[in-house]
């Protein structure tokens, strides 16, 4: 009789563990989800941004159709991503195009001066920093998910109900900082 209460105090235990490893990573992967999804949101306001900027820009350099293709490309391309890697990439891409396209300011100074175009770079500006802010947020929360699924014991759990390592959000070369807009 004592053995049995003992056996099943015991499955009761273990049961108790497995069920707190188990919920404790789908908090996680819930809050690397919420992560993603507030830089998503900070993506889509800069998506938002660049087509004004854009139509300003053409006010003042229609001939430099060129350049504002490439940004509205870049844009189309970054929004289509799907996953953290293929968003850096296409976002790195973007980021580039966008230099190029206040590389132009340089060389129109009604356009320098233009009041939509300071509106709107400033804008960009205030949001590169979400950016930055919400893909720190994000990598985080994949540190602490990623480091729980690779720990003993909660990586048996995580491998019984398939629990698979986030990605990060890494951005490359010169493109880690925002989008330099100051004239």
């Amino acid at each position: 009789m004592v053995a049995l209460i003992i056996v099943i105090v015991l499955v009761v235990l273990i049961a108790l563990f497995f069920i707190a490893q188990y919920n404790g990573l789908v908090k996680l992967r819930n809050r690397v989800e919420n992560a993603w999804a507030q830089i998503d949101v900070q993506l889509r306001r800069r998506y938002d941004l660049i087509p004004n900027l854009v139509e300003t820009v053409k006010g003042y350099a229609s001939h430099e159709k060129e350049t504002l293709d490439a940004v509205i490309q870049a844009r189309n391309s970054a929004m289509g991503a799907s996953g953290p890697a293929e968003a850096a990439a296409n976002e790195n891409m973007l980021t580039g195009t966008l230099k190029s396209l206040f590389a132009l300011s340089e060389a129109y100074p009604d356009l320098k001066a233009n009041q939509n175009f300071l509106e709107l770079q400033e804008e960009l500006t205030s949001t590169e920093s979400r950016i930055a802010f919400a893909r720190q947020h994000y990598n985080d929360s994949v540190l602490g998910y990623n480091t729980k699924i690779q720990s003993f014991p909660s990586n048996v759990v995580a491998g019984m109900f398939n629990f698979e390592e986030s990605e990060y959000f890494e951005v490359e070369g010169d493109a880690r900082g925002p989008v330099q807009v100051e004239f």
